[in-house]
């Protein structure tokens, strides 16, 4: 019943799934011009940034390495926010230890031909029946309404 829902939700939302657990949603604009709202978004909601990986960056010095493999579908950029809110995470812990293996979450920014592209994989239907999906649900509606924010569609 839920899965039957969440795809009902998804028909009425500009959003789509990249895969049966990826939240993807897209902005007309580069990720430069995104990348410190939606930092300021999360730590708005109290989600607070670790760690930032510039993926592009990282793997372009293995462009000689791995020739005509690098970079095959010519994205301009790959960045990662990884974050977490201590709170949420006993409240997780509390509920089902075994879903901290989400933690922390990231959302990945690609982008291509000045359009960005926002990849967010959803707590909640990694979850299934655990006793913390409540609390997953919450934190996932605070990602989805920063990304809604921030200016993806």
């Amino acid at each position: 019943m839920r899965k039957i829902l969440f795809i009902m939700l998804l028909m009425f939302s500009d959003a789509t799934l990249a895969g049966p657990a990826i939240y993807k949603v897209v902005a007309d604009k580069p990720v430069s011009a995104l990348y410190d709202h939606v930092k300021s978004a999360l730590e708005e909601e109290r989600l607070f940034v670790v760690f930032e990986p510039d993926i592009g960056r990282n793997i372009s010095g293995f462009k000689e390495k791995w020739g005509d493999n690098y970079n095959r579908n010519h994205l301009d950029e790959i960045r990662s926010l990884v974050f977490c809110n201590a709170w949420f995470a006993n409240e997780v812990s509390n509920k089902d230890p075994d879903m901290l293996g989400l933690c922390p979450l990231k959302i990945t920014l690609t982008e291509k031909d000045g359009k960005t592209t926002a990849l967010f994989v959803l707590p909640t239907q990694i979850s299934g029946q655990s006793p913390a999906t409540e609390v997953l649900s919450e934190i996932e509606g605070k990602v989805k309404s920063v990304l809604k924010k921030s200016g993806f569609k």
